[in-house]
């Protein structure tokens, strides 16, 4: 995902996919845990990407 995809977003959209994108993260965990985990690098760029989500969502927090 991009910053500017994400600014363009609502908070109830930006607020849905964190919630998809931790679930996504939880079930990495589990099959990494497992050894079943086929792309590894997904654990990375999710981790990024919820970092990003926070980020807009505290800037707009901040300037409300």
């Amino acid at each position: 995902m991009k910053t500017e995809d994400l600014r363009a977003m609502t908070p109830d959209q930006l607020a849905e996919s964190l919630l998809s994108l931790k679930k996504e993260q939880f079930n990495l965990r589990f099959q990494a845990a497992t050894g079943q985990v086929d792309k590894t690098h997904r654990a990375g760029e999710i981790r990024k990407d919820i970092a990003r989500i926070k980020t807009v969502l505290r800037s707009r927090q901040a300037t409300a």
